[in-house]
């Protein structure tokens, strides 16, 4: 059975996998009758998408973004509050109070500017509650504790699920712009950026899957992050397994010498 702490840490993959990849799947296939439509009544031709098409892509855009940012904060949240210090005792409150209450307060102000940016009409505000949400995101992720793979940068699963929650809050911020520019600019950007997105949301499912296989079980860590050798690939325990027979027959081949 999972302890609680592995239960908690496998949220974050199954509301991926469960929810965020199937809206994507949604988003995607609304956006391209979205596109199709207008096509074709740019073309004078009837169409037979029904119109109601780019009110549902719009509404189902929202959640994916809600849902992308839930599904990139849950883990930063369980990590740093569960992982690294456990707010359930009072000696972290006692060492890192002041740090805890701030990360708390910051991430209270990025869902509460999520909620508002949904809500939000004018540019001023929408521009304002798109970069608090971003912000406090951006901050929470770059809090210590939390595996980023620097070194690895083009490959981690953290760059790409942030990069890929600040393209979505920067769809919701600028929708409206979307219809009002006749120039067709913002669509295109919209349409370009969220193509990106959907590569980073590709990647998000191959570097998820790689993480999962790297990450022990909360019984197991001692063990692999305390005698196995991230660069050989060998733990100390299996190391010692290997030498084992080696040894054996180098003391059976010395007394053989010893006899004759």
């Amino acid at each position: 059975m999972l302890d609680t702490k592995d239960i908690l840490m496998i949220l974050h993959p199954a509301i991926a996998v469960a929810f965020v990849f199937p809206i994507i799947g949604i988003v995607c296939n609304f956006a391209w009758q979205t596109r199709q439509r207008r096509l074709t009544l740019a073309r004078k031709e009837k169409s037979k998408i029904p119109p109601v098409v780019g009110k549902e892509h719009v509404q189902i855009g929202k959640w994916l973004t809600g849902a992308v940012v839930a599904s990139a904060l849950l883990p930063l949240m369980i990590v740093l509050w569960l992982e690294k210090n456990n707010i359930f005792t009072a000696a972290t409150w006692q060492e890192k109070g002041g740090l805890i209450a701030f990360q708390m307060v910051l991430a209270a102000l990025t869902i509460a500017s999520l909620v508002f940016l949904f809500q939000a009409t004018e540019k001023l505000w929408r521009g304002t509650f798109a970069t608090l949400a971003g912000m406090g995101l951006v901050i929470l992720g770059c809090q210590e504790g939390i595996f980023r793979r620097e070194n690895e940068w083009f490959v981690s699963h953290f760059f790409y699920g942030t990069a890929v929650a600040l393209l979505m809050i920067f769809s919701v911020a600028v929708l409206p712009e979307i219809y009002r520019d006749r120039s067709q600019k913002w669509r295109k950007a919209h349409a370009l950026l969220n193509a990106f997105a959907t590569i980073l949301f590709i990647g998000q499912g191959i570097t998820g899957a790689r993480d999962l296989l790297e990450i022990p079980l909360s019984w197991q860590k001692p063990f692999v992050y305390g005698q196995c050798n991230y660069e050989t690939k060998v733990c100390a325990a299996a190391e010692s397994r290997l030498k084992a027979p080696f040894l054996a027959q180098s003391s059976t081949t010395g007394s053989m010498t010893d006899q004759q």
